[in-house]
């Protein structure tokens, strides 16, 4: 992934998008900032991450959209917090196949099964 700081300027950083079938809607991208003090872990739904391939998606803290770049194509996110706001560039390759592994992991359209709702609320209103 790549740290856009300028228009003519940018740096790779360390980032992941990640999935996990017990969390259906839920991709999760852990980033490692340029000065290594641990990890910032945003939280971004499955059906955003696909969209953003084909328009642009999201609102407030977290926006993306699809775009060429020098002839590659590539997916940006800008992150906005309090702290500040920055844009990263993911190759849009590498965002179709982490797609396609989810997909095989759980189809659109059956994500309803991986959990149970009912026990979810219960967690959530007796604070365990």
């Amino acid at each position: 992934m790549q740290l856009v700081l300028s228009h003519d300027l940018s740096v790779s950083m360390r980032a992941a998008l990640q999935y996990d079938a017990d969390d259906p809607y839920a991709v999760r991208a852990p980033f490692h900032p340029l000065d290594q003090s641990g990890t910032v872990e945003w939280p971004l739904s499955r059906d955003m991450v696909a969209q953003a391939l084909s328009e642009h998606t999201g609102h407030a803290d977290v926006r993306m959209w699809p775009t060429s770049d020098s002839g590659r194509d590539v997916v940006r996110m800008v992150l906005s917090s309090p702290a500040g706001s920055a844009l990263l560039e993911f190759p849009a390759q590498s965002v179709e196949s982490f797609l396609r592994e989810t997909r095989s992991a759980v189809p659109p359209g059956t994500e309803s099964t991986r959990f149970d709702l009912d026990a979810e609320l219960a967690q959530l209103l007796t604070g365990s």
